[in-house]
């Protein structure tokens, strides 16, 4: 999607810092971080939101997950993280490229605040 900026991020247009790549995922670190390790994770195939899931792109999903285990490894995120998804407007989705808010270095209470 031309004007999607999260297309243009995993395309190289826009600049970020990169945590992990692949054929499917691009991850990179929230430029607004909520948590000591605050990396964003990305199908490169432009899905809008979780309403958008279906069998045409699941498989890009189940990826996205694969992707967020290997970079936990990665990163040594031994304690734990939390993956969060915000879909729609009052889900807090601001950019509309489905994404996974990866979440980390910190005890992450709930409710979160």
């Amino acid at each position: 999607m031309s004007d999607c900026l999260f297309c243009k991020i995993a395309a190289g247009e826009v600049p970020s810092t990169k945590v992990y790549e692949d054929e499917y995922v691009y991850a990179f670190n929230d430029i607004d971080p909520k948590a000591p390790f605050h990396v964003i994770v990305i199908p490169k195939k432009h899905i809008g939101s979780a309403d958008e899931i279906d069998s045409s792109n699941s498989a890009e999903i189940a990826h996205v997950f694969e992707a967020i285990a290997k970079i936990a490894k990665q990163e040594k995120l031994e304690n734990g993280y939390r993956v969060v998804n915000n879909c729609g407007e009052d889900g807090g989705q601001t950019v509309h490229h489905i994404h996974f808010h990866l979440l980390a270095r910190r005890n992450l209470a709930w409710p979160p605040g």
